[in-house]
C-alpha cells in the first residue's frame, strides 16, 4: 500500500542552507522508492486557510517512508531545513487498490445514537 511524506511548510526567505537542502533532498528518499508528488507548485486553497507551501513524497510503502525519514542521509540534512523553515510533517499510509469509502460510513452508521 503506498504511504506519503506531507509538509506543510511556512513561508520562508532563501538562504543558502534551504538551497541546499533541496539540492540534497532527493539523493536521501531515491534509495527508498521515494519521489515527489508535489513540490514548489501553486496551491488554490478552498476552504480554511492555508498558508505556506505543500509538498508531497510517495514511497512504496510506510516502512520505505519511515526509513527514509529515519535515515542518516535524511537526518544529517533535515536541520538544513529545520533551522529556517516552520511547519509540520507528517507520515501516512494511503489506502489499497479498490477502496470503498462506504464501509467506512456503514460502520460509522453503525456507532451512531438511534434516533
Amino acid at each position: 500500500m503506498p504511504a506519503y511524506a506531507i509538509a506543510h511548510l511556512q513561508e520562508a526567505a532563501p538562504v543558502p542552507e534551504i538551497v541546499e537542502y533541496i539540492e540534497r533532498v532527493t539523493a536521501t528518499f531515491e534509495p527508498y522508492g521515494g519521489r515527489f508528488l508535489v513540490h514548489a507548485a501553486q496551491h488554490e486553497v478552498k476552504e480554511g486557510r492555508w498558508p505556506g507551501h505543500v509538498v508531497v513524497i510517495g514511497f512504496p510503502g510506510i516502512a520505505e517512508a519511515r526509513a527514509w525519514w529515519d535515515s542518516p542521509a535524511y537526518q544529517e540534512i533535515a536541520p538544513l531545513r529545520a533551522r529556517h523553515i516552520e511547519g509540520d510533517i507528517i507520515l501516512v499510509e494511503g489506502v489499497p487498490e479498490g477502496y470503498d469509502p462506504t464501509a467506512t460510513a456503514r460502520t460509522m452508521r453503525e456507532t451512531l445514537p438511534a434516533e
